[in-house]
């Protein structure tokens, strides 16, 4: 296939019920606490700190209980009421996720008779996605950090030693996901179910010592705070942000275990366990003031520190392999809805499809988390660039789901606007509270985004050029047929010639110039086509679509999902099955290599983008091995192409 032709167009939406596994509901729950609130569950060992930190020298017990209602209500509104009640409805086949509502709101645009692809939709998609991968190199960083600080508490002396053991951790983490989560996976879940059991159990052994603490669940306290405390009213609301990051990941994830056990998990056992350790660590706080540096980890016996490291730092490290498995799918889904070039795709079990590894992303990732860790130092000075990409990428699940309830549910724009603005507000009061830690490293998510927006935006544009200039300067494929059906010049070969193309309507230019050079054509030629729908997974019967067009010419659609994973080998076994015979031992696959260069002249591209563009091709990984062609059948046909 031609560089770029991963950027093909959106094939027509396939309704196919959601797939999950077929697993006990119990254990579907405590797999989707492992894997689902990894990252909001470890918010405890730095959200209230960090909180009550920025109201600045020792927070009065009025404070402390606003600071702790802010908490409360935060996850209660955000995360309970946004995005367990109306989010999680908006399920795209089952699955979830920025990529994956962008493409439920593009279906709803055309379900309507609008413009489809709409840009807007796709730039808001494009942004959400680039905003989860700032995230995605924060979370472990901070979350390591913030865990095996707590050693500072139990062994001081191995203070200096702290961002060594952390960096040893994380590059352990990396280092290991070439073998695949699938046999380490499943202790996350009772890890987890633990580790939520002791921030319980922690929460509930403090609350009696202040039990003022429970005037917090007035929501009013909160308010309160936040009118009495001006500017630190709104620095402080960037950091209880922190409790509720992760939040995204009972969406994202909801593929992997459905949206049932998502929410029995939390309103049963996740969501009242940070409730209780949010009013423990509260109830601490008001008790033993000068405990507030390390209150965490002070909350616990001093006999149980040490262990409480250890358990927090496997639930750090769980946090981690969320997100670098959420990059990794999230990735995927991009590559084949035309956002990145191809890159390669190492399947790490037999049995379950979604264990992938991507190698070029997993070493990317190390290296800027190393960095933020080798920068930063510490997780107080992280957390201030944590939260801004989270935020922002909240702002786009609001925006886009707008449409989704509007178009796609029927609702109308007057009644999805007015239930979808208090959470609008809501996630706009926490953006701004986070951009004032801008300058305190705010802007590190907004330049990682910034930059992957940049080559996801280059990459769609430069495709969709280089497609304009094949249909503008290749022949209709309709006269083409017509031409050699008349023509007594061409020598005929026995065997089938298939062609690989993104542009279905013209003649490929593998096909033009194995006729130039080698002045033959095959008795039977096929153009084949690769197609993404707006839909993660499109069933086997609705995959293929086999026109002949003319003696001797066909036309192959292969339709594929997002997530689904483009095998031509197998495609054409099921056509062979359906009765259209093809030889494989007999098949010929040519694939044009193209071979692009910047113009000299006046482009549509500016020179650096096109520039940045070339690179990207010349890096995509090999479309014989993505689309799984055998090797020893190909032939592949190089040309020049100027953008």
């Amino acid at each position: 296939m031609t560089t770029g032709d991963a950027a093909v167009a959106a094939g027509t939406s396939h309704d196919r019920p959601p797939t999950h596994p077929k697993k006990a509901m119990p254990l579907l729950v405590v797999g989707s606490v492992g894997v689902v609130y990894g990252d909001i569950g470890t918010s405890p060992l730095y959200a209230m700190k960090e909180s009550l930190l920025h109201v600045g020298g020792v927070p009065s017990a009025a404070e402390i209980i606003g600071i702790v209602s802010l908490l409360i209500w935060s996850l209660v509104i955000v995360v309970t009421v946004k995005y367990v009640i109306f989010v999680l409805q908006a399920d795209n086949q089952g699955e979830g996720g920025a990529l994956s509502l962008m493409a439920l709101a593009q279906k709803a645009m055309a379900k309507r008779g609008l413009r489809h692809p709409n840009p807007t939709i796709m730039i808001l998609g494009i942004m959400g996605a680039a905003l989860f991968y700032g995230d995605a190199i924060l979370t472990p960083a901070v979350s390591v950090l913030s865990a095996v600080e707590g050693l500072k508490v139990t062994t001081p002396g191995l203070d200096p030693y702290i961002v060594p053991i952390a960096l040893a951790i994380i590059v352990a983490l990396y280092a290991v996901q070439s073998f695949g989560t699938a046999k380490v996976a499943v202790f996350f879940g009772p890890i987890m179910v633990l580790w939520f059991v002791v921030l319980a159990v922690i929460g509930v052994s403090h609350i009696g010592d202040a039990p003022m603490i429970l005037h917090a669940l007035n929501p009013l306290e909160g308010l309160s705070f936040m009118t009495s405390h001006g500017v630190i009213g709104f620095t402080v609301l960037g950091s209880v942000f922190l409790a509720v990051t992760g939040a995204e990941a009972l969406y994202a994830d909801m593929g992997h275990f459905g949206k049932q056990p998502i929410r029995i998990a939390w309103l049963g056992f996740v969501g009242p366990a940070l409730l209780l350790n949010y009013l423990g660590q509260g109830a601490f706080a008001l008790s033993s003031p000068e405990a507030l540096p390390n209150l965490f980890f002070l909350s616990a016996p001093e006999t149980l520190r040490l262990p409480l490291v250890i358990l927090a730092t496997l639930a750090t490290i769980i946090a981690g392999q969320a997100v670098i498995t959420g990059a990794f799918s999230l990735t995927q889904q991009a590559i084949q809805l035309g956002l990145l070039p191809r890159l390669q795709i190492e399947h790490t079990s037999e049995s379950e499809q979604g264990q992938i590894y991507l190698p070029t992303v997993n070493w990317l990732m190390l290296v800027g988390v190393v960095l933020l860790v080798l920068f930063f130092q510490t997780s107080s000075s992280l957390a201030a660039a944590y939260g801004i990409a989270v935020t922002g990428t909240m702002i786009i699940t609001s925006l886009l789901a707008i449409v989704v309830f509007a178009y796609g549910w029927g609702w109308g724009l007057g009644l999805a606007f007015a239930v979808v603005t208090p959470f609008l507000v809501i996630d706009g009061a926490f953006l701004a509270a986070n951009l004032l830690k801008l300058a305190d490293g705010g802007y590190l998510p907004l330049v990682i985004g910034g930059c992957i927006v940049a080559l996801m935006v280059i990459w769609v544009r430069g495709v969709r050029l280089l497609n304009e200039k094949a249909q503008q300067q290749n022949l209709s494929l309709d006269a083409f047929i017509q031409a050699m059906e008349n023509s007594q010049s061409v020598t005929r070969v026995a065997g089938t010639a298939m062609y690989l193309t993104s542009t279905p309507e013209t003649v490929p230019s593998a096909l033009l110039h194995n006729l130039k050079h080698n002045r033959v054509l095959h008795e039977k030629n096929v153009i084949v086509t690769i197609r993404t729908a707006d839909i993660p997974y499109v069933p086997p019967a609705e995959q293929i679509e086999f026109t002949k067009l003319a003696p001797g010419f066909a036309r192959i659609e292969l339709h594929y999902g997002f997530l689904d994973e483009p095998n031509l080998i197998q495609a054409l076994i099921r056509l062979r099955e359906q009765g259209v015979k093809f030889d494989v031992m007999s098949t010929t696959f040519f694939v044009g290599r193209r071979r692009i260069k910047s113009a000299t002249t006046r482009s549509e591209m500016p020179r650096w983008q096109s520039q940045l563009f070339i690179k990207m091709a010349r890096h995509s990984y090999d479309a014989i091995d993505y689309y799984r062609i055998p090797a020893n059948r190909v032939v592949e046909l190089g040309t020049y192409v100027t953008l």
